[in-house]
């Protein structure tokens, strides 16, 4: 492409934007970048670098990729987010059984504690135990998609087999069915809120008025949850948040 050397900030920066979007080396980032905003790509130029340049570069090589996704990627680009900024949260201590009628939760994650991951691409998954009065962080389970096969989403779902609710920025129609297969409850969270504020708010409805999709899942043990059809996604998600 160019002679022109790339400073190990850039370099860095690159790589990790490219680990946000599904599939992408840092070769193939690059490769858009070199159209979007030429060789060598600098500060100043990735400053300037909005979603849709990037979507459209390279003849659209991104143009199917979610928003939420270039924009997460677009951060590290522009240096906003970077590498140790956003301190995970503790692990406390938790035995089974010790929170009766308690529903165990995956909040999809990127940065810190906050619940602003998408399905094939967030770095981890925060694993809550919640009842009516008590919220624990029980498990922090990190990202390995080298050890995914060929399958990332079946990957990813039984990563959080053992969860009834799964809390997600964004999921696509078949991650989602192989989610739902899995015994989760798949919820879209479109706007990036702290991990704690969104299972707060589903601690709040947990006891005698809880939704019936709630009541439901808190019902059952893990063998005998309800496989949802993917046609009923839409209703879960409406109900829940109603």
């Amino acid at each position: 492409m160019s002679a022109t050397p790339i400073s190990k900030d850039i370099a860095l920066r690159i790589a990790l934007a490219a680990r946000e979007i599904p599939d992408t080396s840092p070769a193939r980032l690059l490769k858009v970048l070199a159209d979007a905003v030429g060789l060598p790509p600098t500060k100043g130029k990735l400053a300037k670098l909005k979603v849709k340049e990037l979507q459209a570069a390279d003849d659209g090589e991104f143009a199917d990729v979610e928003v939420g996704i270039l924009k997460s990627a677009l951060a590290y680009l522009k240096g906003e987010v970077g590498p140790g900024s956003e301190p995970l949260p503790e692990v406390q201590p938790y035995t089974d059984g010790e929170m009766p009628d308690s529903v165990r939760v995956a909040c999809a994650s990127t940065k810190g504690d906050l619940l602003d991951g998408h399905f094939g691409s967030c770095k981890r998954f925060l694993i809550y135990q919640v009842s009516s009065d008590e919220t624990r962080l029980v498990d922090i389970r990190e990202i390995d998609d080298e050890a995914a096969a060929d399958d990332k989403n079946a990957y990813r779902a039984a990563l959080i087999a053992d969860s009834q609710i799964l809390f997600i920025a964004s999921i696509g129609g078949p991650a989602a069915a192989k989610v739902v297969r899995a015994g989760v409850h798949p919820i879209k969270k479109p706007e990036t809120v702290p991990s704690p504020q969104a299972v707060a708010e589903l601690q709040a409805v947990i006891g005698k008025d809880a939704p019936p999709w709630l009541a439901k899942v808190m019902g059952q043990t893990p063998e005998e949850r309800i496989r949802f059809e993917q046609s009923s996604l839409d209703d879960l998600n409406a109900e829940a948040k109603a």
